[in-house]
Formats: structure tokens, sequence, C-alpha cells
């Protein structure tokens, strides 16, 4: 008899399991004279906030009998939900197939394929939207391919209106003076914002976006260095979030901030993580010093070894 069927009917249920409530934790910046509240979401099982999305999708797609013998599950991901959904369908069964765009890490790609998932790649004309419609044509003419349509599925935003925003109002019940995130679906926002504006109306929800492309400020798309959020497009899904406003960070202070986490704190979190906390900040400095500021910690680190926040880059000032 395994382990698993020592403790559980079925071994893909014990790593379910360790998905979500993850811990709320203050970080202190002490030059800054300024504490935020850090949502350590790199704790979840595959090492990121996506687990979230890939376990409430594939659930809801099996309760609908949407998922048979033959079914592949194929999104197209910059790598975090790739590597969640290739997780839980290696928990539950399924098949997975990822699409990625060629200038992805190559450790997310190691890291789905590690779970048995296949990754195929493809070059980037138009962000996102390339690979989202080359998934939709795959799609149309093989009907084992089941999309979970990250960018507008309902079930993204609501699962953390319902989960990852309940958790931060029992784990900071006082009061919440912001909740500050980056988009990449929008889900985060969306839902964290609307369970945050239920219980404080008078809370703020910001958007972090890279200054390279700051598509809610009305700018252009372009290139910048972090990885994960802003595909070229404002999500379907975004439109959801009840904003109060919009915080650009440059991808330099970005991986300045990561590298900080890192080395005064002991978070190893990734870019995007260190891209939140850098827009936290300084809505906490607006605010003041007593002012209750929540973030989110994506994902972990090891999948950014081969990008610029582990190389010595000279342009990349401490903060």
């Amino acid at each position: 008899m395994s382990p698993c069927e020592l403790t559980l009917p079925w071994c893909g249920d014990a790593v379910l399991s360790l998905i979500g409530n993850t811990p709320l934790i203050p970080i202190h910046f002490e030059p800054e004279g300024v504490t935020i509240h850090a949502k350590c979401e790199f704790l979840n099982p595959s090492g990121s906030i996506k687990d979230r999305l890939a376990q409430s999708i594939v659930l809801d797609a099996e309760k609908r009998g949407l998922l048979g013998p033959d079914s592949i599950i194929l999104e197209c991901t910059s790598g975090n939900t790739g590597i969640a959904l290739a997780m839980v369908g290696a928990a539950k069964g399924h098949r997975v197939a990822i699409l990625m765009s060629e200038s992805a890490s190559i450790e997310r790609r190691r890291l789905i394929q590690q779970f048995g998932a296949e990754v195929i790649l493809f070059e980037t004309t138009s962000g996102y939207q390339t690979g989202i419609d080359l998934s939709r044509r795959m799609a149309a003419g093989d009907s084992r391919y089941f999309l979970p349509r990250q960018f507008e599925n309902p079930l993204n935003a609501a699962d953390h209106e319902h989960t990852t925003g309940l958790e931060i109002l029992r784990q900071l019940p006082e009061r919440i003076d912001a909740f500050v995130a980056g988009y990449g679906t929008g889900g985060t926002l969306a839902g964290c914002g609307k369970a945050i504006k239920a219980r404080y109306p008078e809370a703020r929800v910001v958007a972090m976006e890279p200054a390279e492309a700051a598509l809610l400020a009305g700018e252009m798309p372009c290139c910048h260095g972090i990885e994960g959020v802003t595909g070229g497009f404002i999500p379907p899904l975004l439109r959801q979030a009840p904003l109060d406003g919009d915080i650009k960070v440059k991808s330099s202070e970005a991986l300045a901030m990561t590298r900080r986490l890192s080395s005064q704190f002991g978070l190893l979190v990734g870019t995007s993580s260190g891209a939140n906390v850098a827009a936290a900040l300084r809505v906490s400095r607006e605010l003041g010093p007593r002012a209750r500021v929540v973030t989110i910690l994506c994902d972990r680190a090891e999948r950014y070894f081969s990008t610029r926040l582990f190389n010595n880059d000279p342009d990349i000032h401490p903060i």
C-alpha cells in the first residue's frame, strides 16, 4: 500500500488540499517607515497564485462533464497558469498542453514538462492575443481540447472573491485601506477587489502595471521585464474590477525590489511580486504610516533563474 492510500483515497486530492489559505505577513520597510501586508501566494504547491484558478476551473469542468478520458486541457499562458494547470492535471489524471511565447523563461517550460504536460511554443506578434487565437483555432479543429479561457472565465474572478479575498479579510479583520496588485488576467484584482470593497467600501483598489506598458494609463504596449503581467491588452475580467487608480512601476524598479525582498527579508519571490510591493509602498506613503495596504507575492523565484533577476545588471540599482 502506497503512502497516498494510507491517507486519502486519491493522491491528487492531497495535492489540491494544499492550495489556498496562504499566510498574510507584515513586511516592515524601516527606512521608509512603512509596513505593508503581503499574501504569500508563492507557497501554493506549484509555486504561484495560479493554482487557485487551475483548481477551480478543472474541478468545475469535471463537475459539468466537460473533461472526458480523451480530453486535453489547452491554455495560452506566460508560465504560471501553465505550471498550475500541469500540476492539477497530473493530480487529477488529465492531459495538458500549454501554449507559450518563445520569450518565456526556460525554467517555466521545464516545470510544465516536469508535470508531464506538453509545451507548444509560438512566435509572439500580438502579445497574449497571438496564443489565445491559436488555442481557439486548435480547439475548433479538435474536439478533445478543453479551453479554460483564463482571461474571460468568470470562475477566475469568482474564485478570488470567495477564497483569496475572504482569506485576506479574515487575516486582517480590523481595517484595509488599499489593495494593490498587477494584472495578467485581471481575476485577482476583480475578485479580491470586490471582496474587500464589500467589507470596506472606502478601501482603494489599485492596479500595478509596467511603466513600459501602461495600458490603463492610455499608453501603447511595449516590451517590459515584469513577466506574467500586462500581456499587450486589457483583459475582459479586469473591466469588472472596482479600480480606483493605477500605478506605473519601471521594470528596473521591480527587479531591484525583488532582489531586496530576497536579500533583506528572505522572500525568494518573482519579479511581479517585487513590482507589486514597489507599488504598494507608494500607496502606503500616500495614505500615511498607519495605512493598511495589502498586496500579493505571486510566485517563487526558481522560474526566473535565466532572466535579468539573477544577472548582475549594473542598470538595476538597490531601492
